[in-house]
């Protein structure tokens, strides 16, 4: 911010949206889901997290109302996400006197994930994208410090060099890259088709676990990664086309 000379937004609209932004965006939803990893499969966490883009239709439709969902992207989305539950299929357990609470809190920060996705569409244009991760990254760290200093074990905390670079590397890498680049688009494109990156994430864990990690790649997960990639396709139909007739008529 400081090289490219971007001002902090500090009006009334701005000041609460990072507040929003902070808590309801990072702080709560990284909270629940990071919990509930301790008690569900992540595979399962991941199919839950997955009905996100299905929220951000519904908030669209209510909250957006110049913003036109098409058959099409309901259509990729209800594809991607049946590629998700195909590639995690085996951690699809619903034991529900086991998992109820953890999957209720990853399904709480989707939903949202996703309220907070269309309120930033609606409200936030005018916000930088480095901006939107300031002050609300800021808060939030600052607040998952304090709880980390009050609830976690110390003793067993390592402050070694892989520990720094796992750090290092999520801060950088994992948010701040990520985050301005989410909030860039946000204000480029279609929020609908923005909310389906989401399935694209386990997607990258997958093929990084058999790369890295030497994780099982077998045909249930190529079966799911293939229906997510053309569930993709189908959400992105419209703006393809739009994008193939100009280059057709240059050609002609």
């Amino acid at each position: 911010m400081k090289i490219k000379k971007i001002q902090l937004q500090t009006d009334s609209l701005s000041m609460k949206l990072y507040f929003i932004l902070g808590f309801f965006s990072f702080v709560i939803p990284f909270g629940l889901v990071y919990w509930s990893e301790l008690f569900i499969p992540s595979g399962l966490a991941s199919i839950i997290f997955a009905v996100m883009p299905f929220f951000v239709i519904l908030f669209s439709v209510v909250a957006i109302k110049e913003q036109t969902i098409l058959p099409a992207q309901v259509f990729g989305v209800i594809l991607g996400f049946v590629g998700i539950v195909v590639i995690f299929s085996e951690d699809l357990f619903l034991d529900f006197s086991h998992y109820f609470w953890g999957m209720g809190a990853v399904l709480l920060s989707s939903i949202m994930q996703a309220g907070i996705a269309v309120t930033m569409k609606k409200y936030g244009r005018h916000l930088n994208p480095l901006s939107m991760n300031f002050l609300p990254l800021l808060l939030a760290g600052i607040t998952m410090i304090a709880f980390g200093i009050l609830y976690e074990d110390q003793s067993s905390s390592k402050f070694d060099m892989k520990a720094i670079l796992s750090v290092g590397y999520l801060a950088f890498f994992g948010t701040v890259l990520t985050f301005t680049t989410y909030y860039w688009l946000m204000k480029k494109i279609n929020i609908v088709l923005l909310s389906i990156s989401t399935f694209i994430t386990p997607i990258i864990a997958v093929i990084l676990g058999w790369a890295i990690l030497g994780e099982k790649f077998t045909s249930q997960i190529l079966a799911g990664s293939s229906l997510v990639l053309v569930g993709i396709l189908f959400a992105n139909f419209s703006a393809l086309k739009n994008y193939i007739k100009p280059k057709q008529r240059i050609n002609d």
